[in-house]
């Protein structure tokens, strides 16, 4: 009797069933393997199911036997465990810079490296539907653009844009480009995410200062013919980790040395925010003092004033001057 074709497939459905139904507490017995083989008009015997398992497993693929009531064979470890794909996934919910639509897709892409009834667990902890998510789903592509012009070195040109307020119009939220649409170029040196937003840091020739913008807001991305500038001040000294640590909200404004006084109880916040390589001194027995290089801006006096006065600005006093304007100006 001639073999169907698909026996040619066989040690591929199996990769495939034990990969897609099985992991460490669900089984398959060998006649459930031998059935759904069948499914797909593969004929098979035990002794060759035992062989191709002992091939699969001389492959890599980690196939364990459990032997009595229940038992059967499964995959016992993937390139991803269950926990990793969850925390992808929560990643994922909670980036506002992808897409819904792209947050979806990729979701379901994580789901299929796991077993169909791991799969199923991943699917009820999303809540993708309900969150804040950007309009602009080229972000994902930009993202892609942006690595290929900081691998090759090369400026980039682009729009930027924001969202402003008509009441005229039928759409009342309206994207305006930023100088008037002239094309932006700058040379890409990194990208970070900060405060759940993707963004590029650039070295800006004309202004010659390094600085960044939010991807979602780009537009048409064009890689130029010519070499990025900069080199010596990101090749140098440039810290992407400490710069996002000075930049509160990725807010512009002036670095400066800001002195700090601070509660005991909250070194935990302080170390979440500059890191563990704190210079600190003793004030009194519930305080400390720390110096830290910030961007000053409003979002960086927002952050003091949420801490309810366990933190206070001591230095220098242009600083705390306009620490005290913005809480006067917002009592007014």
């Amino acid at each position: 009797m001639p073999k169907n074709s698909n026996q040619k497939l066989k040690l591929l459905y199996l990769y495939q069933l034990l990969l897609r139904k099985t992991d460490e507490d669900h089984r398959l017995g060998m006649e459930d393997i031998l059935s759904a083989l069948g499914r797909y008009g593969i004929e098979a015997e035990r002794k060759s199911i035992y062989s191709d398992i002992a091939a699969l497993q001389d492959f890599g693929l980690d196939v364990m036997l459990q032997r009595g009531p229940g038992g059967g064979y499964y995959v016992a470890a993937r390139d991803f465990e269950l926990p990793e794909l969850k925390l992808l996934v929560d990643a994922i919910q909670c980036s506002r810079f992808i897409t819904e639509k792209k947050s979806t897709e990729l979701i379901r892409k994580l789901a299929a490296l796991a077993s169909e009834p791991q799969a199923r667990a991943l699917q009820r902890q999303v809540y993708v539907s309900d969150r804040v998510k950007t309009m602009n789903e080229s972000i994902y592509y930009n993202i892609d653009t942006l690595h290929s012009a900081i691998s090759a070195a090369v400026q980039i040109t682009y729009q930027y844009f924001e969202w402003a307020l008509d009441f005229s119009a039928q759409q009342r939220i309206q994207k305006r480009y930023r100088r008037d649409g002239a094309l932006y170029r700058v040379s890409p040196w990194a990208l970070t995410w900060d405060d759940e937003n993707y963004y590029l840091v650039a070295y800006d020739g004309g202004a010659q200062q390094i600085r960044h913008y939010r991807v979602d807001k780009m537009e048409h991305i064009s890689l130029t013919g010519q070499r990025r500038e900069g080199r010596a001040l990101f090749q140098d000294h440039f810290n992407i980790a400490a710069y996002s640590r000075k930049v509160f909200g990725m807010f512009s404004g002036e670095e400066q040395t800001v002195r700090l006084r601070c509660e005991n109880r909250f070194i935990g916040v302080l170390r979440d925010r500059f890191g563990s390589d704190l210079m600190l001194q003793k004030a009194d027995d519930a305080h400390f003092t720390v110096s830290v290089n910030v961007v000053v801006s409003p979002q960086f006096f927002s952050w003091v004033f949420g801490l309810g006065g366990a933190v206070q600005i001591t230095a220098p006093d242009a600083v705390k001057a306009a620490f005290q304007k913005q809480l006067r100006d917002m009592l007014e």
